[in-house]
């Protein structure tokens, strides 16, 4: 066994104080599989069927879009495999030591996000993501006096509540969670600012996991429709009220997001969903599997249309909310490189 006080985190060297230009605005990201990037070949290995399976190659999580089309303005950090295990990093913090990233990922430097993760990652457990980032960030200040933390947190904690939110979206159960992560993500916003004061942090709320097309057949009821809705806005209510009263806060309203563009169920809970136009040909429904056609891909995260889009409208997002001088993704550049990935699928091996 390597002894805590060795054991590399594997970050190369020249990793921090890169030369980027004086306009790149850092963003950094903290949260869930919703942000873990696809191409992390540690956490998914090539021929496994997470992520698009045989078309990950061509599959792209919103990350991985913004460093494409927005890179130059917008800087996630080196692609680095970098990190330790938990258990690991954990240990050496308890002996005064950093811990770095964890568990250790093939991803961009400054993005902290696990599959998996819950509220209780951004400042507890071996995940640690706030605490990790921050000391990172620590490393650099001047350069994180113009960054952006956003935060998208939360949906693990909330969608194995779904039962309990239909039958009774005021039950104590669902206010414990909704109190629990609104106030870890309050926490982790308080630790950014006592160190990097003028660093703004998005907030991103989530979005109604019974559009999912996993869930189709069940709360095909008034009843249930009604009393999901209402434990759904009461948690980004929770949210969204962390950033009022402050400008360098801001909130992300993913569940208008996704309706504004997909639709949603009727009043009695039936599904109705939309179909999205790319271009003159591509359309993509709310459905799932690895093809791009569809909004979701197989293992049921978000699909890369759905990450092309979700990055177009983050940097809206923070233009409008920050007035950060970046340039707005255009539909016709959304469909220039969405559509080479669609048209041209990965090859199989040996083929």
């Amino acid at each position: 066994m390597i002894p805590l006080t060795t054991w590399s985190d594997g970050m190369p060297a020249n990793t921090l104080h890169r030369p980027i230009a004086p306009t790149a605005i850092p963003i950094a990201v903290m949260g869930d599989s919703n942000s873990h990037s696809y191409q992390d070949s540690i956490s998914f290995p090539p021929g496994s069927a997470d992520r698009g399976g045989a078309l990950r190659p061509n599959t792209f999580q919103w990350t991985e879009v913004l460093a494409r089309l927005r890179g130059k303005e917008l800087d996630s950090g080196p692609w680095v495999r970098w990190g330790r295990p938990g258990v690991v990093a954990r240990g050496r913090e308890l002996l005064g030591l950093n811990g770095a990233r964890a568990p250790k990922k093939e991803d961009y430097l400054y993005n902290f996000a696990n599959s998996g993760a819950t509220c209780n990652n951004l400042m507890e457990s071996r995940m640690r993501q706030a605490p990790r980032l921050v000391e990172l960030m620590d490393q650099e200040p001047e350069r994180w006096k113009r960054g952006v933390v956003v935060i998208r947190m939360g949906l693990n904690n909330w969608s194995g509540l779904l039962d309990l939110q239909a039958h009774d979206p005021k039950a104590p159960g669902v206010r414990a969670v909704i109190d629990y992560c609104a106030g870890e993500i309050q926490r982790t916003i308080a630790l950014i600012h006592a160190t990097h004061p003028t660093t703004r942090v998005l907030v991103v709320g989530i979005a109604n996991e019974t559009d999912d097309p996993e869930q189709f057949d069940r709360y095909q009821s008034a009843s249930a429709t009604v009393n999901l809705r209402i434990a759904l806005d009461d948690f980004n209510a929770a949210l969204r009220q962390l950033t009022v009263g402050d400008p360098r806060l801001a909130y992300f309203d993913d569940l208008a997001w996704f309706e504004r563009l997909w639709g949603s169920r009727t009043a009695d809970g039936k599904p109705i969903y939309k179909t999205v136009a790319i271009g003159p040909t591509l359309r993509v429904t709310n459905t799932a599997g690895d093809d791009p056609h569809n909004a979701l891909v197989g293992d049921h995260h978000a699909g890369l249309v759905w990450n092309a889009l979700w990055a177009q409208s983050l940097v809206a997002r923070l233009r409008e909310a920050f007035g950060l001088p970046l340039t707005p993704i255009s539909d016709d550049e959304i469909r220039r490189f969405v559509e080479p990935l669609v048209s041209n699928p990965p090859k199989a091996p040996g083929s």
